[in-house]
């Protein structure tokens, strides 16, 4: 179930990278850092840790990606910078959980301070995953009519793969490979 949810969300992300229109140089870049994303967690299902790339250089490239969330949030130029920090942050979660999996799994962490990081990323991971899967639900019970097929960029239809995609990325981080 999990490679077919990272699959399917990798080609969602890589579609919303390349498609033209509105998302700019800021959606391509967060695309394609889901896309790496989505389809590190598909090979993630089916292999151990130290099957494939070393842990550091996994881990030092979700960091990086995990760092470019805040920052172009920062350094933005559009709207408030707090607001865009916030709305950006659970993504910066999500890359930190993927640099953290190598290390955690491969050992190379302090049992007891791994647990605490752990914890405290699949908290954030499943807070996000639950507003995102139920922000559209009174709509969405209140009003049939309204119901249809959106793939705007924070469109309902967006809301389900982010917060499908947290929701799995909060189960492998608590599984043991």
């Amino acid at each position: 179930m999990l490679t077919a949810l990272f699959a399917a969300a990798a080609v969602q992300a890589l579609r919303h990278a390349v498609l033209p229109g509105g998302s700019g140089w800021l959606g391509r870049g967060d695309g394609l850092l889901h896309t790496v994303m989505a389809s590190a967690m598909v090979v993630m299902a089916w292999h151990r840790f130290g099957e494939g790339p070393s842990p550091g250089r996994t881990s030092f490239f979700f960091a990086a990606a995990a760092l470019w969330f805040p920052l172009t949030a920062v350094l933005g130029l559009r709207g408030p910078r707090w607001a865009a920090l916030v709305r950006r942050s659970p993504h910066a979660v999500g890359m930190a959980a993927m640099a953290w999996m190598p290390l955690r799994h491969g050992g190379v962490t302090d049992p007891q301070t791994g647990g605490a990081v752990t914890g405290v990323l699949t908290l954030c991971l499943l807070a996000y995953a639950l507003r995102s899967l139920t922000r559209d639900l009174p709509t969405l019970r209140g009003a049939p009519e309204n119901v249809g097929v959106s793939t705007d960029l924070g469109g309902p239809c967006y809301r389900f793969w982010q917060g499908s995609t947290a929701l799995g990325t909060a189960i492998m981080l608590l599984m043991h490979h």
